[in-house]
């Protein structure tokens, strides 16, 4: 393979291509009309000596060539991007950086106004993008869409640096007014009452307190299944249920709702949240600046 006859902005275009499957989608995200966007895929199969892409019905498959390049030049892309980008410092004052950070309602609610009010003040000029990890988070973390990604402990997977960002409990919480506890719950009780819970994405793992009770042997009356966890809070108020859920957020909504927060009745490992970045970016200023404050605004916990 002679490299020198290969322009590597086609690469980029291979990218794309492979992952849109589809020149005409392709085309809009390289800002290229579809007939230059099939001109490079024309050059990239002489190249490679191979269709890369055929048309199966109305959408494109790889072939096992263009299947087996798909990661290989995606990384190659990233680690020539991290190269140009670094710079030696970063300016946060002056900064006009767009940061993309995947992550759960749950931590966004517990992390991100304190750290937006610090942002403010000391980067007026970045924009920060927050993104849902309902179902893929790792796939974007390693295509390098994302700068952060902030997931449970037990939930990230090997290849990219991870440092743990803070630690939580689980609580009960149930309305303040719920005629069937009193200023304790006890296993019993926690068993036959009706529970809210989260359940988030179809291709995640179950949240850490499904996976305790379920690993237990604990059988829980779940009565109401919610898409989000700060939809919990709200679905208790006016009911007898109960929900086992994260002591950072139940303190969050316990300043606004009717809510009363009670030790857990079982005895649950702690919450560790991580948070990753590609291993790309792992000495680029700006990833570590923000990092920093994060860690920062999390050190007095509720």
């Amino acid at each position: 393979m002679n490299l020198h006859r290969l322009d590597l902005n086609l690469l980029v275009a291979l990218d794309v291509l492979l992952t849109e499957r589809s020149i005409t989608h392709a085309a809009e995200r390289l800002n290229l009309s579809p007939s230059a966007t099939s001109g490079a895929l024309a050059r990239l199969r002489t190249y490679f000596d191979d269709e890369l892409l055929t048309q199966i019905g109305r959408r494109m498959a790889p072939t096992p060539l263009g299947e087996s390049l798909q990661a290989s030049v995606r990384d190659c892309l990233l680690h020539v991007q991290a190269t140009i980008d670094i710079k030696p410092q970063f300016d946060p004052l002056n900064s006009k950086r767009n940061f993309k950070l995947m992550m759960s309602d749950y931590v966004s609610t517990v992390l991100m106004p304190a750290a937006l009010r610090r942002l403010q003040a000391e980067a007026p000029g970045i924009t920060i993008e927050l993104l849902g990890n309902e179902n893929e988070p790792w796939e974007a973390l390693s295509r390098g869409e994302i700068d952060f990604l902030v997931l449970p402990k037990n939930f990230i997977r090997e290849g990219h640096p991870a440092e743990v960002l803070f630690e939580d409990e689980y609580v009960c919480v149930c309305w303040d007014e719920n005629p069937l506890i009193g200023d304790e719950i006890s296993l019993e009780q926690c068993l036959q009452i009706g529970h809210v819970v989260a359940r988030i994405g179809t291709l995640r793992p179950p949240t850490i307190d499904a996976w305790f009770f379920e690993r237990f042997g604990h059988a829980r009356r779940v009565e109401v299944i919610a898409t989000n966890f700060n939809s919990v809070p709200h679905l208790l108020v006016g009911t007898n249920r109960i929900s086992i859920m994260h002591r950072r957020l139940a303190l969050t909504y316990g300043k606004s709702l009717p809510l009363k927060v009670l030790p857990s009745p079982v005895t649950m490992p702690p919450l560790i949240e991580m948070i990753q970045w590609h291993k790309y970016r792992d000495r680029d200023p700006g990833r570590i600046w923000l990092f920093d404050v994060l860690k920062s605004v999390l050190e007095n916990p509720p």
